[in-house]
């Protein structure tokens, strides 16, 4: 397939994700009486890479993560030379998503990013107020078993076609334990995509919310391939 091709997938599928996860968290999560709150801001994390997945990862492979493609380096199943082309296709994506999900929200009387708009942030703007060296740590800790999971997955000794699946419910799962930590992150563009949007504190955090995450994933990716070297 040719690279140009892998980057539109990747951009189309980042911003899905960025739509889909941080729509459900800034559109849907508080609204009245039927807000989805956090298990369903989870689950529509969890959901958007796993229709993406199966719309794109005999594409691309469904990276939609500067972590996980950095990762899938570190893991030696991605060519290094294509990363950086990925990580600003998918950056791309994440902006572009966050720029509509903005225009919609919007539209509502007395809207304002004031609340966050659904950043990741430490410290005083962590939604249950921890610290910096909790929120690295839950970050890089989330993306290794992320990474874990996806190079498990997608292992050409696991079952076939249920890699979607798995994938999707484990980011479904890191959501569930650190979004009153971070507002999950696990993923640089997603972060930048709202980011931007934000400004100030946001950009001046966002720094965490790359580095810990790329740390994670190439931790994840090590780690699994040497497990998995071991078991052959």
């Amino acid at each position: 397939m040719m690279l140009s091709k892998r980057l539109a997938a990747e951009c189309i599928g980042t911003f899905w994700l960025v739509l889909g996860g941080c729509g459900s968290a800034v559109l849907a999560a508080a609204f009245p009486d039927v807000g989805i709150g956090l298990l369903g801001v989870a689950l529509a994390f969890g959901l958007t890479v796993l229709t993406m997945a199966f719309a794109i990862g005999h594409i691309s492979g469904c990276h939609l993560n500067p972590a996980v493609t950095a990762g899938l380096v570190a893991g030696k199943r991605f060519p290094a030379n294509e990363a950086i082309p990925y990580i600003i296709a998918q950056v791309v994506g994440a902006v572009i998503a966050g720029g509509v999900l903005y225009l919609i929200a919007s539209g509502k009387d007395g809207f304002s990013t004031a609340g966050g708009f659904a950043s990741n942030g430490y410290a005083e703007h962590s939604p249950g107020q921890y610290s910096l060296l909790a929120c690295l740590v839950s970050e890089v800790v989330m993306t290794f078993m992320f990474l874990f999971v996806i190079m498990g997955a997608t292992d050409k000794r696991a079952p076939a076609g249920f890699a979607p699946i798995a994938i999707g419910l484990c980011l479904t799962l890191i959501h569930l334990i650190s979004i009153p930590v971070t507002n999950t992150s696990v993923n640089p563009a997603r972060s930048t995509g709202v980011a931007v949007y934000v400004g100030g504190w946001a950009l001046v955090q966002l720094w965490a919310f790359w580095v810990a995450p790329i740390v994670g994933g190439i931790l994840g990716g090590i780690g699994y391939r040497a497990i998995a070297e071991d078991a052959k």
